[in-house]
């Protein structure tokens, strides 16, 4: 029990030294407390934005955004990248495409995305989608190469059917890959979304971080910033539960519960 409160209790210290060491910074004057305001302010303005409806309505656009990009790149991920792991001439034939498209920038392909469906939340699912299909898709390729030849071998020798030795060898042996992107994936996503509402101007917490800023509401600015840091961080404990009960059979999951 001690040895797993001791990271949440390191954590929590972190964060306190952060905020009073940023407290102190902002007071004393080693930074300019019009554009870097004291966590007091911050803090005091993420709670008049807590009580206002609008603040909630934002936080739900971009979830909203978040959930369709993240479930559109998870499904065309996984079904493209089993299908080609799983048929070497495939694989080979694609590898120069992957290798070309997967570095190319997200935000590059913004003004592809205005011009095909202007200043909508389709523009800005265009980039969540490529960023994340991505993280995804190569896990799912890493996990598909991964399976035991000799299982597989010995499987094909027993004569079973590809849909039992997509249950039984390559799925089993895919899930943590699996799951490894959907977790970098779903971060992607978030970090995507708020880019595409900054520059787009969905709306959502990125575009409400600009009208902030242009009104000179500094605080308030900061107070958006550690909304979409709280966002992040609940996801990913969500993503980490959900992976451990996916995973609790596999050795990785077991260690960490036995820790």
């Amino acid at each position: 029990m001690r040895r797993r409160l001791q990271p949440v209790l390191l954590g929590l210290l972190g964060i306190l030294v952060f905020l009073a060491v940023w407290q102190l910074a902002s007071t004393v004057g080693w930074v300019n407390g019009r554009y870097v305001p004291p966590p007091t302010e911050v803090f005091a303005a993420l709670g008049r934005l807590v009580l206002d409806l609008h603040y909630w309505r934002t936080i739900g656009n971009t979830l909203i955004t978040w959930a369709i990009g993240l479930g559109i790149a998870g499904v065309l991920a996984l079904v493209l990248g089993t299908v080609i792991g799983m048929i070497p001439v495939l694989r080979r034939y694609t590898r120069s495409t992957v290798e070309f498209l997967r570095p190319i920038p997200s935000v590059a392909i913004i003004p592809l995305a205005i011009l095909l469906f202007g200043l909508d939340r389709e523009s800005s699912l265009v980039i969540v989608v490529f960023a994340t299909f991505w993280q995804i898709f190569i896990q799912v390729l890493y996990g598909v190469a991964d399976v035991d030849p000799v299982a597989r071998d010995t499987q094909r020798s027993f004569g079973l059917s590809a849909p039992s030795r997509f249950r039984h060898l390559v799925l089993p042996t895919a899930l943590p890959y699996i799951m490894t992107g959907l977790r970098l994936g779903a971060t992607v996503a978030l970090i995507l979304t708020v880019t595409g509402e900054l520059i787009i101007g969905v709306d959502g917490i990125g575009r409400l971080l600009v009208q902030r800023g242009t009104a000179a509401d500094y605080a308030g600015v900061y107070a958006l910033v550690v909304t979409a840091g709280v966002l992040a961080l609940i996801i990913n404990l969500l993503v980490r539960v959900i992976e451990r009960r996916v995973l609790g059979w596999h050795q990785s999951v077991r260690a960490e519960v036995v820790l």
